[in-house]
């Protein structure tokens, strides 16, 4: 009994110490605890990357118009030694390139290198991810009528069409295009993989 009771003592302080999702207003920075979302999202860290499953998914997220950035390093232990920064054209960092590997787990298979809103999936295994795997790993709310905080006017689009379904299901398949918007959204509304 007594090493149920530690064992439910020890998952419980590793859960509490997993942020919840934000239900805040945009902006939403990257979390600084990449690795515990990438496991609450159900992803198990690696060292480095691997590219049997290669595929990149975009994501739009527009307040009233106006673009809410999708931060770099979501899904990377930026803080590991043998993740490598680049700098980026608008004077943010990028992060990845990892080489050598990490001497411990440092990324999930579900990432953002750059501020691109480009969603990374490096896998040893082809299985699509979702979007709702994202928003864990990002600690942003995300369901059928909110994002973070707002839950009035929050559309979806998938290439460019409305999507009526879970958000949380989109797959994250090849070059698909994500556009989530709250209040006035943008015109057009992106419909293609950005080249």
């Amino acid at each position: 009994m007594r090493g149920l009771l530690v064992a439910l003592v020890v998952a419980s302080t590793a859960a509490a110490a997993v942020p919840a999702p934000r239900t805040t207003k945009a902006p939403w920075p990257r979390p600084r605890d990449a690795l515990a979302l990438a496991r609450r999202a159900g992803f198990t860290p690696k060292t480095h990357e691997f590219f049997a499953y290669h595929v990149h998914a975009h994501l739009d997220v527009f307040v009233n118009g106006r673009q809410a950035r999708v931060p770099p390093g979501i899904g990377i232990d930026i803080a590991d030694p043998a993740v490598h920064r680049f700098p980026e054209p608008d004077g943010t960092v990028g992060y990845g390139g990892i080489s050598p590997p990490c001497k411990h787990p440092c990324i999930s298979p579900l990432h953002t290198h750059d501020p691109d809103g480009i969603l990374h999936t490096e896998s040893a295994r082809a299985h699509p991810n979702r979007l709702g795997q994202f928003f864990t790993e990002w600690a942003v709310r995300l369901n059928r009528t909110c994002i973070g905080g707002y839950c009035r006017h929050v559309r979806f689009y998938v290439g460019g069409k409305p999507y009526r379904g879970d958000p949380r299901a989109i797959t994250l398949t090849n070059l698909k295009d994500i556009v989530i918007t709250v209040g006035r959204p943008p015109k057009p509304i992106p419909s293609r993989f950005p080249q």
